[in-house]
């Protein structure tokens, strides 16, 4: 018999058992608990001390019999953990205040820094808020004051850490405030991180089929490994472990989706039982940017803070020791670049609560397979906690319950003339509330809250624990373009149930589709993705869905293309082999680098002089690019159309596959087209970097109802 060591995050309601009154009854309980006081020795204790809090002059320590947590006081760091026989899980080798921890970055617009300025939050007052013999709540706090302009970041702070009983775990949240009349501000990341003990957490998990055994961060060394073309890229010449010989790490190799981010963190297979520790999010109504935002999560430590080269290559690199590492990221400019830095005016009041997030830990006392046991233990407290949300516990009057929000509901259907009479189920489609504003704003959005769910099969939906206030409602439909707004406000109120009824998204549509190219998923994933470079691979990405997280895949383009560009031919050329998956540089023998051109040729058996057609280019990133469209002559100095300079996601160098969705709707002229054969011409320009570049979502040429193609309606699958 296997039996997990490990208590819910959430103490259960009710009875745990239902005793009747007979002997045999009052026998078999006392069995089951001899059992669990057996195999479960940290509840056994825990039901013998209950909760506990140390306060003493240097540190505050939270105790529930099942693990204890050690807080520097007043700073609010957490200086250790201890769990299931290990006095600490944290980096002892760390200073106290590089071990468990909130950061941010900042700058102020009248302060010249080459970099924001990091900040560990250390804070100068303690409270307990909660001590009773169900929870334990503490608050650290930072408040501003003018003398501190331009040395601090202009913010009221408040860190929380919440311990309850019979809990495996713990929980934090913060409470960041702007008043109106302090200064103007940029925040471009906050977080929260944790560094584990490098010589007991190696394996680290945080999808089915995306954990592994990690190199040791020593690996990482000068000694050791060899910094690439970012100094978060380090290939493995001389690890510790031969193993690892001749990977590449790299922290970016490990982001992830927002919608997708619940659970994280690693596994130690050393310790006797094996344990876990895990970051869980469950929520990401508190996040920035929306579902489909990308953030980083477990990886080996990191080298510096916010390194950045040319071009505003900001590669948000974070001060640190090198150790496992696990961090929950709120708020970051990764895979978007200067489009998501919170920006403040000087007269703007804000306040927000990140989180909570809940700290779990796990152990395996016996059995097979722990990696697996203790992953899938994991995820079954991640639903727990999911399931929980909003949370009844925090004592914070800023985070709201469920009996202080509302809810809404609707269903979403899809009208395209061009597909069906009738209008379809918008099955699957993610549809959200965030602060009012343009179609689409939704991935821009920072400042407040965002509520997501996706819709069944009929397209109906329902969200709820939606926060007081007024918003517009998004929808994000997989498989066609563009982006729907509801053109009425949606304005929540404590209690409300709001019924939207049924809305209809019309996509952008003038015409039939001559061709297309790609799938409409805002991502680059269904074009071709070349191999690695043999010499730059990460083992757990070979014969993976997610093969363009490999390094270097920018370098692959002038191997297979080394003196000309992509042609791609509809009708004839199939996108999931002959259309790179990014449009990048060229590096040249004199170490400069240049754009491309691409060409997409197609055949038009009749062509309406008269009509103006229509093509729809769908890009799933871009970086300091400008994407100009030539229509059957490449000579014309003035592009049909340019983009203008767009972009500074940073897609290409973070083994991302999407950045920010950005649709371009270009008219073409039917006296531009020809009867017979036709070539788009898709210029990339602005070329000093590997990194710049773009990446294609879809691609489609619309005509009137008279067209015919030898290509109609073709995808080139």
């Amino acid at each position: 018999m296997s039996t997990f060591h490990v208590r819910s995050g959430r103490e259960p309601k009710g009875d745990v058992f239902s005793v009747s009154k007979t002997w045999l009854s009052v026998k078999l309980c006392f069995i089951i608990l001899l059992i669990q006081a057996v195999t479960f020795p940290a509840a056994a204790a825990q039901n013998i001390t209950g909760l506990q809090l140390h306060i003493r002059e240097q540190d505050v320590v939270m105790d529930n019999g099942i693990l204890q947590v050690t807080l520097s006081k007043p700073a609010g760091m957490v200086t250790g953990i201890q769990y299931n026989g290990v006095d600490n899980l944290l980096e002892i080798l760390n200073e106290d205040s590089n071990r468990g921890y909130w950061d941010l970055v900042w700058d102020a617009p009248e302060i010249k820094r080459k970099k924001g300025e990091f900040d560990r939050m250390e804070t100068t007052n303690f409270t307990v808020i909660v001590e009773t013999e169900n929870q334990i709540e503490l608050s650290f706090t930072r408040m501003w004051d003018p003398s501190l302009e331009g040395k601090v970041v202009p913010l009221n702070i408040d860190k929380r850490f919440v311990m309850l009983r019979n809990s495996s775990g713990f929980y934090t949240y913060g409470i960041y405030e702007h008043l109106k009349d302090w200064p103007a501000f940029n925040l471009t990341n906050t977080r929260i991180g944790f560094k584990l003990r490098k010589d007991k957490f190696h394996y680290m998990a945080m999808s089915d089929n995306r954990q592994r055994y990690m190199p040791l961060p020593d690996d990482r060394t000068a000694e050791r490994g060899q910094p690439l073309a970012y100094p978060e890229a380090v290939l493995l010449v001389n690890p510790v472990e031969p193993e690892f010989k001749g990977e590449v790490d790299d922290k970016y190799q490990y982001s992830i989706e927002n919608k997708d981010n619940r659970v994280h963190g690693w596994i130690s297979t050393v310790t006797d039982p094996p344990m876990g520790f895990w970051q869980i999010t469950p929520s990401e109504e508190f996040k920035s940017g929306g579902p489909l935002k990308q953030c980083l999560t477990s990886h080996v430590g990191p080298i510096t803070l916010a390194v950045k080269i040319s071009l505003k290559l900001d590669l948000g690199c974070h001060k640190g020791d090198r150790e496992s590492t696990s961090i929950v990221i709120f708020h970051s400019t990764h895979y978007s670049g200067a489009d998501l830095i919170l920006q403040f005016g000087p007269n703007e009041p804000w306040k927000k609560v990140f989180g909570p997030v809940f700290i779990h830990l796990n152990s395996l006392v016996n059995g097979d397979d722990p990696l697996k046991r203790l992953w899938e233990d994991a995820k079954q407290q991640m639903e727990v906690e999911v399931q929980s949300w909003p949370y009844d516990f925090p004592a914070s009057k800023d985070f709201l319950p469920l009996d202080q929000r509302g809810s809404v509901s609707g269903r979403l259907l899809v009208h395209d003339r061009y597909i069906s009479d009738e209008d379809l189920p918008g099955n699957g489609t993610l549809v959200g509330l965030a602060a009012p504003g343009d179609v689409g704003s939704w991935q821009f959005e920072c400042k407040g809250y965002q509520f997501w769910t996706k819709a069944d099969e009929k397209g109906c939906f329902s969200i709820t624990g939606i926060r007081p206030g007024t918003y517009n409602l998004f929808a994000y439909v997989p498989g066609l373009i563009g982006d729907y707004r509801y053109e009425a406000e949606v304005t929540i109120s404590p209690g409300s149930d709001k019924d939207v009824g049924i809305l209809v998204y019309e996509p952008p549509r003038s015409g039939p589709t001559l061709w297309e190219i790609g799938i409409p998923d805002r991502t680059a994933a269904e074009f071709f993705v070349p191999d690695p470079n043999p010499k730059y691979i990460n083992k757990l990405y070979l014969n993976h869905t997610d093969r363009f997280r490999q390094y270097g895949l920018w370098e692959r383009y002038a191997d297979l293309y080394p003196h000309n560009d992509m042609v791609y031919t509809v009708g004839v050329s199939d996108y999931r082999k002959d259309f790179f998956f990014a449009q990048v540089t060229r590096k040249t023998d004199n170490n400069t680098y240049q754009g491309s051109t691409w060409q997409i040729k197609f055949k038009l058996d009749i062509v309406d002089k008269n009509y103006t057609y229509k093509l729809r280019i769908a890009l799933a990133t871009a970086h300091v690019s400008d994407l100009q469209v030539r229509i059957n002559d490449l000579r014309p100095s003035n592009p049909h159309f340019s983009t203008g300079p767009i972009g500074n996601d940073n897609t290409i160098a973070r083994h991302g596959i999407h950045g920010l969705y950005r649709l371009y709707n270009v008219d073409v002229p039917g006296v531009q087209l020809v009867e017979g054969n036709n070539t788009i011409f898709l210029t990339r320009t602005l070329s000093t970097s590997p990194f710049q570049g773009i990446m294609y979502d879809y691609i489609r040429l619309e005509g009137p109802l008279s067209s015919k193609s030898n290509n109609l309606g073709f995808s080139s699958k």
